[in-house]
């Protein structure tokens, strides 16, 4: 029983099958522009072009049927299926954003995002010498502190929830002092949230110098603009939002704080995901994607790799351009590796997240 499941980089497994994770493959010769090497200039944002955020409008029936051929366009099955989960698991901000979070929590989240996968399952997929990690941990500013000393020695840093997160209605003095404070006790990624009255009024100068100043606070962390698209109404606004933010410097976008009543979407992420394009097009910059609240399941999970494949390339499919924000998706990811590995599915308590 020999198996190769490989990340970007070569692993055994237990079976016979060559198995190739997501993000490894060659990009298709017609993509315009491209990334050259494996670093990724910072953005460092541009000025407000109103020409260029009025222009984008949406079509939303065109945008949903598109959206709903993506999960019938493309499907992986047994080691290829694996393979594309664990890229999944390195692509995930395990999060914790309760009222009742404690240091414990952190500390027991910390220890499994160094541990994402049950070390015998590890054994079992012939991957532990992968050393797969979660993409980052993101906890609220007061427990920045305990998750930088849990991480300690790790690659894997700390994003703090910002701004006067979830509503981002607090004073914009008390909200910039957030974000340095932040940055000052360790975190390495900075999740701000726009002043969601700014989109609905049209008052794009508002929402530019907002992110402008919530980037230049941010100093040298990166920063991942909450656009709040549950609560923006239109897929238009939720375009003319996504350039802008992207102008005035963000490093990432990201689509909800997780307590909106709509988040994360198919239709929602590929409206984002074309204008990173645009503005990738338009300026040689790539900006992250990061959908948050309400991916859950794996299968869902595989439906945002393969829109990041189809409309951005492979290396849309790396941590310094793309994550989940998620908290429970985890434990499915391992689930539906445990069946992979031993043909049965595990209940959820043997995939403990804290």
């Amino acid at each position: 029983m020999g198996r190769t499941i490989s990340l970007g980089f070569a692993m055994t497994a237990p079976r016979n099958a060559a198995l190739k994770l997501a993000g490894t493959e060659t990009d298709s010769p017609e993509r315009r522009r491209e990334i050259l090497g494996d670093h990724v200039a910072r953005n460092p944002g541009m000025p407000l072009d109103l020409d260029l955020v009025l222009a984008q409008r949406v079509n939303r029936s065109a945008v949903e049927r598109r959206a709903a051929t993506l999960p019938g366009r493309r499907t992986v099955k047994k080691q290829w299926q694996a393979a594309w989960l664990l890229r999944a698991v390195s692509l995930i901000d395990l999060t914790t954003l309760s009222g009742d979070d404690t240091a414990g929590n952190v500390r027991r989240l910390c220890a499994k995002a160094m541990h994402p996968i049950r070390p015998d399952l590890e054994r079992t997929l012939g991957v532990e010498q992968l050393h797969i990690t979660t993409g980052a941990v993101c906890v609220y500013h007061q427990l920045v502190p305990v998750a930088v000393e849990a991480l300690a020695g790790s690659s894997i840093p700390v994003a703090a929830v910002s701004t006067g997160f979830p509503a981002g209605l607090s004073p914009m003095a008390t909200r910039i002092s957030e974000v340095k404070a932040s940055v000052a006790e360790g975190a390495r990624e900075i999740d701000i949230v726009i002043t969601r009255g700014h989109v609905l009024t049209g008052n794009w100068h508002a929402l530019y110098d907002e992110v402008r100043a919530f980037r230049d606070a941010s100093g040298d962390a990166h920063m991942k603009a909450i656009l709040g698209t549950g609560d923006l109404a239109t897929l238009t606004n939720v375009a003319r939002a996504s350039m802008v933010a992207m102008m005035a410097g963000a490093d990432f976008i990201k689509t909800s704080t997780g307590k909106e009543g709509v988040n994360a979407t198919l239709p929602i992420s590929l409206v984002m995901v074309r204008m990173i394009r645009e503005y990738f097009e338009q300026t040689g910059f790539a900006i992250g994607y990061k959908p948050a609240g309400g991916i859950r399941s794996a299968k869902n999970s595989l439906e945002y790799l393969y829109l990041m494949k189809e409309e951005l390339g492979d290396r849309w499919l790396r941590p310094d351009l793309f994550r989940f924000g998620a908290s429970g998706l985890l434990t499915d990811i391992e689930r539906q590796l445990e069946h992979f590995a031993t043909g049965r599915y595990a209940a959820a308590h043997r995939q403990p997240m804290v």
